[in-house]
């Protein structure tokens, strides 16, 4: 038998607004210059995700620029990638397929996680209880950069992330991050 309290509880959970923040799904990180079959095996999980998702929906961009080489990150990672203007800027095919037809706000960030993400989660969500889902690339880059901000921001929000969505620079490294989420009281299944 359903009580009060727990329909009032169950109330709460189905009425939060649900976010779902994708994280660089870029073609440079899947199959360009700094793509990995780790990546590429991910593709098809995020795109059924963002098909079966019934809530907001925030997409990150990597964003650099012609002089990425003579930045601080382009001296550490002199690979080019994520040139804004560049094919390897675009969303993978599949995932902006998904896309299609989904509202969604585009973010384009200069670094590895968002500071302007929180503020329009936070706009969206307009005084509501709200709960953010993360996926996408790099786990041990990007995505653990995002949802850390996020956890910081909002430390009584539920802040989760899909690891069968998400890909390392490695095995190893993907592992690290989603143990160091898990540390820092990030759901993640």
């Amino acid at each position: 038998m359903i009580t009060e309290k727990k329909y009032g509880m169950l109330k709460k959970v189905i009425d939060m607004k649900k976010i779902l923040v994708v994280v660089d799904m870029q073609k440079d990180f899947v199959d360009g210059s700094l793509g990995t079959a780790e990546a590429a095996e991910i593709v098809s999980n995020v795109s059924k995700k963002i098909e079966d998702f019934d809530g907001e929906i925030f997409v990150t961009y990597d964003t650099h620029f012609e002089n990425y080489l003579s930045t601080a990150e382009g001296e550490r990672l002199p690979v080019e990638h994520c040139i804004k203007g560049t094919e390897g800027f675009e969303l993978d095919k599949e995932v902006a397929r998904a896309l299609e037809g989904k509202k969604y706000t585009r973010v384009e960030k200069l670094t590895f996680g968002s500071v302007e993400l929180p503020r329009l989660i936070e706009n969206t969500a307009d005084g509501e209880d709200f709960s953010v889902e993360l996926v996408g690339l790099c786990t041990d880059i990007c995505v653990v950069s995002n949802a850390l901000i996020l956890k910081a921001n909002f430390p009584e929000r539920k802040i989760s992330v899909d690891s069968s969505c998400c890909a390392g620079v490695t095995p190893e490294t993907h592992n690290a991050a989603l143990t160091t989420m898990r540390m820092c009281q990030i759901d993640v299944y």
